[in-house]
Parts: C-alpha cells; sequence; structure tokens
C-alpha cells in the first residue's frame, strides 16, 4: 500500500507497511505531515522497527524522554508518549500485540468502528477518520464501512487525512478545514 500522509518518502513507507506506524495517530495540535512523520522518528531513535509489544514494555520515563528529545516527536511529547504505550499496550492485551487485527475478519463497518472506538484515545471522529482512511487507501472495506465511517467516508471529497493521497490533495483537505473553521465562526 502506498501512503502519502507524512510527505516524507521514509517515514510514509513505515506508515505504508508497519500497521502500528499507522494507527498512532499522533494527531492532536501539530500539523498533519509532523504528526505522521512521528512514527518515523520514534523507530529511528529506537533503532527498528514499531513493535507494541516493545512499546508497552518501555519505561515511561525513557519513552517520554525518547519523544522529547531534539527534535520533539509531537508538541506534547510526555502525554503522547502516555497515549502511544496506553495504545500499545491495549494492543498487545486485546490484539496480541497486532495492531492490523483491529481490521482484519471484521463483519462489518459497524464492528470495525466499535473496535476502533475501543482503542485508547480514539473518540468517534478519530475512529471514523481512521475507518475512512483504511476503506480508501489501504482496501479495508469490509459491508456499510462508508456509513460508519460517516462523511469521511464520502467519496470525492477532502475532508481528511483519509483523503490525503498526494501534496495537491493535502492542501486541498486543508482549505476545507479552514472554511469550516470560518463557518463555524460566522
Amino acid at each position: 500500500m502506498r501512503i502519502r500522509l507524512a510527505q516524507d518518502p521514509a517515514a510514509d513507507e513505515l506508515l505504508g507497511r508497519n500497521p502500528l506506524a499507522l494507527l498512532m495517530l499522533l494527531d492532536q495540535q501539530v500539523p498533519l505531515e509532523r504528526a505522521f512523520a512521528g512514527p518515523r522518528v520514534i523507530a529511528d531513535r529506537l533503532g527498528r522497527d514499531l513493535d507494541a509489544r516493545e512499546i508497552a514494555s518501555y519505561d515511561p520515563d525513557q519513552f517520554a524522554a525518547l519523544f522529547a528529545a531534539t527534535p520533539a516527536v509531537h508538541r506534547y511529547p510526555k502525554a503522547m508518549a502516555g497515549r502511544v504505550q496506553a495504545l500499545a499496550t491495549y494492543l498487545v492485551e486485546h490484539y496480541d500485540g497486532s495492531a492490523e487485527k483491529v481490521w482484519e475478519d471484521v463483519g462489518d463497518g459497524a464492528e470495525l468502528l466499535r473496535r476502533l472506538l475501543a482503542l485508547p484515545g480514539f473518540g468517534r471522529q478519530k475512529a471514523q477518520i481512521f475507518l475512512a482512511l483504511l476503506g480508501k487507501q489501504c482496501g479495508v472495506r469490509p459491508d456499510g464501512w462508508r456509513e460508519a465511517a460517516g462523511p469521511y467516508g464520502e467519496e470525492g471529497v477532502h475532508r481528511s487525512v483519509a483523503d490525503v493521497v498526494d501534496a495537491e490533495s493535502l492542501q486541498l483537505v486543508r482549505a476545507t478545514k479552514q472554511e469550516a473553521k470560518r463557518a463555524a465562526k460566522k
């Protein structure tokens, strides 16, 4: 699968081959490209590919320090390190440490949405956006996936990260978000 979310070949390659990296979604209050480049920075600092079992068992203070090293992985390194560890721990406890098991063998889109909503740090919007990303870019399309993804599952829109496939579509998503903010202020 070819992912172009970070707009950086090495970071995007990791997102395309490592489901845990894609699932991390370090997206709060940082530019989209930086958020999706974060997993690559973490892997580089660990010196190996990302593994849920390793991340879950990492000393929390050391893991937070890994996030905080210059340049910081995220604007809120300690909080996001904790969220990533909580996600990894959940994956170990519920999916044998395998992120892709979250979406494998689901009966339908509603079940996939329920599984995503159960993940630490995933509210409805984030779960629907990730479900749309899986459907639109990763070929994960159980019956009813578009409906479960809500407005993010619609075709031909530039509403979220699920619609970013290149630099141009990234700019279209940004423009859509800015317009939505302007409309909300009125």
